[in-house]
C-alpha cells in the first residue's frame, strides 16, 4: 500500500465528519458540476455522472444538492464557470504532488496552492515537472471479506477486462485497469458477484520518496492535509512512503 493511500486510511478514521460536512458537500457539487456540464446530465449515459452522484450520495450529500449541482451543469442555475486544471510541485523530502482543481478563479486558485506548498517547505513547480513520476490507471476497490477467494476474485477480475489485482493490503483488494475500462470492469465485478467499495481514476505513483524524518513526515502531512481541504482541490496524489506508525504519531 502507499504512503499516501494510507495516510489518506488514517485521515479518515480521525475526521470529525461534522465540522467538515460543508466542504465535502461542496467539493461533490463542483465534480457534478463539470461532469454533467462535459458529458450531459443523463446520468444513464454519462459515467463520470453517474460515478459522481453515487460518491456524492456515499458521503451523504442531499438529493437536492445534487439534482441542483446537474441543472447547474446542465446549463441552468447560474452555474460558475469551472475549469479542471493540474498543479504540480514538491513536498518536504523531494516528495512529487499532483493537486486536481475544479476552480471558477484560477489566479485565487493558484495563489492558495503556491502559498501553501511554500508554508510547508514545499515548492510549487511548472506543468509537467512531477507529471511523469505517475501514471493514470482505473483503481476500483473490495473491501475484505469478500464471498470470493483471491484467486476467484482475480479470475472475475481478468474475465471483467482488468490489467492487474493487488491484493498486499489487509483491509481491500485492489483492482486495476485502463481508464477508459473502469466502466466496463465494474459492471463485469458486479455481474460477477462482487461488492465495490469504491472505484476512480487515480495517478499511480511510478517511483516513491521514503520518508522518515519525523518533521519532515509532519510538514508533509501538514501540506497535503491543507491543500486537501481547500475549496478547489477535488484530488491530490503524492508518491511518498511512510511507516503507519509514524504517520499516527505526526497527523
Amino acid at each position: 500500500m502507499s504512503g499516501h493511500s494510507k495516510w489518506a486510511t488514517i485521515k479518515r478514521q480521525k475526521a470529525v465528519v461534522d465540522s467538515k460536512k460543508g466542504a465535502t458537500y461542496a467539493k461533490m457539487a463542483r465534480e457534478i458540476i463539470v461532469a454533467a456540464r462535459t458529458g450531459g446530465a443523463d446520468p444513464a449515459g454519462n459515467f463520470r455522472l453517474r460515478h459522481a452522484i453515487d460518491r456524492a450520495k456515499a458521503e451523504g450529500v442531499p438529493n437536492e444538492n445534487i439534482h441542483r449541482a446537474i441543472e447547474k451543469g446542465s446549463g441552468g442555475g447560474g452555474a460558475d464557470q469551472l475549469e479542471e486544471l493540474t498543479y504540480e510541485g514538491y513536498g518536504p523530502g523531494g516528495v512529487a504532488i499532483m493537486v486536481k482543481c475544479a476552480t471558477d478563479n484560477r489566479n485565487r486558485t493558484a495563489g492558495d496552492i503556491r502559498s501553501t506548498f511554500s508554508k510547508y517547505h514545499g515548492n510549487l513547480g511548472e506543468t509537467g515537472c512531477v507529471g511523469w513520476m505517475f501514471k493514470e490507471r482505473g483503481e476500483i476497490s473490495l473491501a475484505r471479506p469478500q464471498k470470493m477467494s483471491d484467486d476467484d476474485i482475480m479470475l472475475a477480475a481478468l474475465d471483467a477486462g482488468a490489467e492487474d489485482v493487488e491484493t498486499d493490503s489487509e483491509d481491500y483488494i485492489t483492482i486495476v485497469c485502463q481508464p477508459n475500462d473502469l466502466e466496463s470492469v465494474t459492471d463485469g465485478l458486479k455481474k460477477a458477484g462482487l461488492t465495490i467499495d469504491s472505484f476512480d481514476v487515480n495517478m499511480n505513483p511510478l517511483t516513491t520518496a521514503e520518508i522518515s524524518d519525523k518533521d519532515i513526515a509532519k510538514n508533509l502531512l501538514r501540506l497535503l492535509d491543507v491543500i486537501e481541504n481547500h475549496d478547489d482541490v477535488q484530488k491530490v496524489f503524492a508518491n511518498f512512503e511512510m511507516d503507519p506508525a509514524l504517520m499516527q504519531e505526526v497527523f
